[in-house]
């Protein structure tokens, strides 16, 4: 059937950009076409993914599945290749979805909205690229392409220290990006032959160990940044902090979750044997980034600083379940980046709904608001029992998936996984700290008087550095509308909350798209574990916080240990 040889995965990388090449010449004066104009291409590419996904993939496969390679530039070994298994549906499909409504939530852009929804639409296609690419060169392309949408988006769109924000986003990403494209090369040219990229083929080549630590470590560096590890995380707040609501969404919901689907595609596919090595390091940098994400979400009187400090802590459970040595706790990881991706940008997106009415970002200044935004209240109360973990909400699936997964480790020493578990466990308590802080503050805080709600108020954009050109942003604080959510705003969050709450209730739903892959990833990462451990049964047992070697374990397998 035509059906089954149409190239499902090139048309949906490539429709939103190709749709947006159209936008220059789409007829429009006041940026209202334009705006459904993108909703109705980002609504066509989330309708086509799923629609591709509900009948060719199969969740019982842990192998690359709708696979297209096309010859693109084969004097470099670069070729179109794209395909999809466990790892990137579930990704593919929250892009989509993240991006979709970041587009439908940014419906008072009256600022360039031409080059607003041109960037959106472009930063679409690129995100999902990432998530499909089958060739690592073309992997590390996408990767590079989404960073100057990022970029224009906070430059331009952004509040007061835009520039600095955008320009030290792009100085990190871009940097760390660099070992992205070493280690492609390094992993093509090494044992001569016929230059590849294609992912399948570079992991079936045997690495020495010494080349597996380097790129391994280039590779840490790389999804490091994107992942918001410390200490390698100074541009996310920043960036947070000065970047419009629609642009927050979708660098809390999507790129960060970049980072870690980098870490399970290539560190532990790819470089399991250096993985071994480099696992207690991961989970040391997890716990830091618990703890510290938590307590300086502490100092924060920005709301979306706050919120940012919160991610950071937060994607520390995803290192925790990389390096687990578990089937639960990769899984777990996995169900981390899906939830956060969820309940960060309905966060965010609430956050830019209070700011659309105050004007302001300091939670001292917006307390009282609670009573005249009841809708907003509610729906920000739903997004923060989610974000500190309550059960029945997804949160609360992915953190116990990861924390069970640390307990369960066999690999790890008694001592290691105790002090592990009791320090992330400190960060748990701390969330809902700071977040039912950021409650009061904000809606029931003694802060300025409200205003009069004068729907007729008009102040043209300015364009100056003090001035946010984001939709009514540009109003004076004491032409303020306190105005209750409207039913656009309403409907967007209740989006994300349906999913969140049906993925608490019944996580087989998000759990089934990748469960085997996950498995099949540990079952390899074990084996090599296995394998090494024969020639160094005392591999890093030299202290407290160090694996050690079961003796049961020395025999080779060809799955899970044990």
């Amino acid at each position: 059937m035509i059906a089954d040889r149409f190239p499902w995965l090139t048309a949906i990388v490539l429709l939103p950009l190709i749709a947006s090449l159209l936008i220059p010449v789409l007829p429009d004066k006041d940026g209202k076409r334009v705006r459904w104009y993108a909703l109705g291409v980002g609504i066509a590419d989330f309708a086509l993914m799923c629609y591709a996904f509900w009948k060719y993939y199969d969740v019982s496969s842990a192998s690359f599945q709708l696979v297209e390679n096309y010859a693109w530039m084969p004097q470099l070994g670069l070729n179109w290749a794209v395909s999809v298994d466990g790892l990137s549906v579930p990704l593919v499909l929250l892009a989509g979805f993240v991006t979709t409504l970041s587009i439908f939530s940014a419906w008072q852009v009256d600022h360039r909205p031409r080059l607003f929804y041109f960037l959106m639409l472009v930063l679409y296609s690129a995100q999902v690229g990432v998530f499909v690419a089958k060739d690592l060169l073309l992997f590390f392309i996408m990767w590079e392409v989404e960073l100057i949408p990022v970029y224009l988006l906070v430059c331009i769109w952004g509040g007061q220290k835009r520039r600095y924000a955008a320009t030290k986003f792009l100085l990190y990403t871009a940097a760390a990006s660099i070992f992205i494209l070493v280690a492609a090369l390094a992993m093509a040219l090494y044992g001569g032959g016929n230059i590849t990229f294609d992912i399948t083929a570079l992991g079936m080549k045997e690495y020495p160990l010494g080349l597996q630590l380097l790129l391994y470590a280039g590779l840490l560096i790389a999804f490091g940044v994107k992942l918001a590890v410390f200490p390698m995380h100074t541009w996310l707040p920043d960036a947070h902090g000065e970047a419009s609501s629609p642009v927050s969404m979708i660098l809390a919901g999507v790129l960060l979750k970049m980072g870690g689907y980098g870490l399970i595609r290539l560190n532990l596919e790819i470089l399991p044997d250096a993985h071994i090595y480099f696992a207690p390091v991961l989970t040391i940098l997890g716990v830091v980034n618990i703890i510290y994400g938590a307590l300086n979400s502490f100092a924060q009187t920005n709301m979306k600083r706050r919120l940012a400090y919160s991610s950071i802590s937060h994607m520390g459970f995803v290192l925790l379940g990389i390096a687990s040595f578990t089937d639960l706790g990769i899984n777990g990881a996995m169900l981390q980046m899906i939830s956060h991706g969820l309940i960060a940008s309905v966060l965010f997106f609430l956050a830019g709904v209070t700011y659309d009415r105050t004007h302001t970002m300091l939670m001292k200044d917006m307390g009282g608001i609670g009573q005249a935004m009841p809708k907003v209240f509610a729906l920000f109360t739903i997004g923060a029992m989610a974000s500190l973990a309550l059960p029945g909400m997804s949160g609360f699936v992915g953190e116990l998936s990861v924390f069970l997964g640390v307990t369960t480790s066999d690999v790890y020493s008694s001592t290691f996984c105790t002090v592990t578990v009791f320090l992330a466990a400190v960060g748990v308590i701390l969330t809902p700290i700071y977040l039912l802080s950021m409650l009061r503050q904000v809606f029931y805080g003694k802060g300025a008087a409200l205003v009069c709600d004068i729907n007729n108020a008009s102040l043209e954009n300015q364009e100056d550095e003090g001035t946010v050109c984001f939709g009514t942003d540009c109003l004076l604080p004491t032409e303020s509308a306190y105005r209750d959510a409207s039913p656009r705003e309403v409907f967007i969050a209740a989006c994300f909350i349906v999913l969140i709450i049906g993925i608490g209730f019944y996580p087989k739903v998000a759990m089934q798209m990748y469960d085997v892959k996950t498995v099949a990833v540990n079952a390899q990462v074990r084996q090599s574990y296995s394998i090494i451990s024969q020639s160094n049964p005392q591999i890093y047992a030299k202290g407290l916080f160090v694996p050690t070697v079961a003796k049961s374990e020395i025999a080779p397998v060809l799955g899970v240990v044990k």
